[in-house]
C-alpha cells in the first residue's frame, strides 16, 4: 500500500504477540533513554508531523506511556492568539522548547505554516516564503545550542487515511479527531502532496533531516519509529538504583476520624457487581 510518497509499505502486518512482545521492550528502553536525559540535563525534541489520520498520536501515545510527565512533555498547540499572530513565527514554540532534562514532544509543530496554513491560504506567500528561508537557520541554532532535534513525517496512502477518517465518522468515541481542516484535507489531497514536497526541499537539511515513516499498518508504523528514536540518541545506561521500601512508622496514639465524617463517591462498581449476578440469577 503506497504512502504518500508513492515509496510504498510492507503489506506483513506484525503479529499482535510479537508486536506486544517488542513494544514492551521498546518502552522499557524508553524508560532508560529518559533516566539518561534526566540525569545528564539532555533537551531533546521531537518533531511529528504528517498527514491527518496518518498515526501521529498513536505512537506519541506509545511514548510516553511509561514516561514521566515530568520529562516527557507533549507540546499540541491550538491555533495561534491575535497577539502571537503579529509575533515573529517560531516565538511562540520556542516558549515549548526543552530545558536541560527534558524531552518535549510536538504533536505538530511549527511545520503547520508549510501544511495547512500553506494550503488553506492562513498564511500569505510571503510569509510562507519567509519560513522555508527560516525554518532551516531556526533548526540549525538549535542544534548549535546542544539541543537533540529528531523530525519525522508520518505517510499515510490516500486510501487508508480516507479509511480511518470513515471509521471516525462511525465512532462517537472517535469523532472528536476530526475537525473540519481535517475532512477538508481529504479534498485537497494533492495540494498537501505538494506543499509537503516543496517542504522537504527546504528542510530536509543535513544537521536535522527529515525521517519517514511508513504508516498504513499502525503496528509496523510504530515499532519502526520507536526503534529508530531510540537509536538516534546517544543514551546510556546508568547503575541500576537498588529500592528498598522503608518501614512504616507505628500509628501508636493515632486514632483515625469515624468513616461517617467522609464524603465518599457512590460504590458504582458494587452496583454493577449486583446486576450482573440479579441478570444471572433471573436466566437461571
Amino acid at each position: 500500500m503506497p504512502g504518500d510518497n508513492g515509496s510504498g509499505a510492507t503489506d506483513k502486518k506484525l503479529k499482535r504477540k510479537l508486536y506486544e512482545k517488542e513494544l514492551l521492550r521498546l518502552q522499557t528502553e524508553l524508560v532508560v533513554m529518559a533516566d539518561w536525559v534526566k540525569r545528564e540535563g539532555a533537551r531533546v525534541a521531537l518533531v511529528f508531523e504528517g498527514r491527518d489520520a496518518a498515526g501521529k498520536g498513536g505512537v506519541i501515545k506509545r511514548i510516553t506511556e511509561y514516561l514521566s510527565p515530568r520529562i516527557a512533555r507533549v507540546i499540541a498547540l491550538p491555533a495561534p492568539t491575535e497577539r502571537e499572530r503579529t509575533q515573529w513565527y517560531f516565538q511562540r514554540y520556542v516558549a515549548h522548547l526543552p530545558a536541560a532534562g527534558e524531552i518535549a514532544i510536538f504533536d505538530r509543530s511549527w511545520y503547520n505554516r508549510a501544511g495547512v496554513e500553506k494550503v488553506m491560504g492562513f498564511c500569505t506567500p510571503d510569509e510562507h516564503r519567509r519560513f522555508l528561508h527560516q525554518a532551516p537557520i531556526f533548526e540549525r541554532m538549535l542544534i548549535d545550542d546542544g539541543i537533540i532535534l529528531i523530525k519525522y513525517w508520518f505517510s499515510v496512502s490516500d486510501a487508508e487515511q480516507e479509511r480511518r477518517f470513515k471509521s471516525r465518522i462511525a465512532d462517537p468515541l472517535k469523532q472528536w479527531k476530526l475537525s473540519p481542516m481535517d475532512l477538508e484535507s481529504q479534498s485537497k489531497w494533492v495540494e498537501y502532496s505538494r506543499a509537503k514536497d516543496e517542504m522537504f526541499v527546504h528542510t530536509d537539511i543535513h544537521e536535522c533531516p527529515w525521517h519517514v515513516v511508513e504508516s498504513d499498518i499502525k503496528r509496523n508504523a510504530r515499532i519502526n519509529c520507536i526503534s529508530h528514536l531510540i537509536s538516534a540518541i546517544p543514551y546510556e545506561r546508568g547503575e541500576e538504583r537498588v529500592i528498598e521500601l522503608p518501614k512504616r512508622e507505628s500509628d501508636m496514639g493515632y486514632i483515625r476520624p469515624p468513616r461517617d465524617t467522609n464524603t465518599y463517591v457512590p460504590d458504582a462498581a458494587a452496583a454493577l457487581m449486583a446486576a450482573q449476578r440479579a441478570q444471572k440469577k433471573s436466566k437461571s
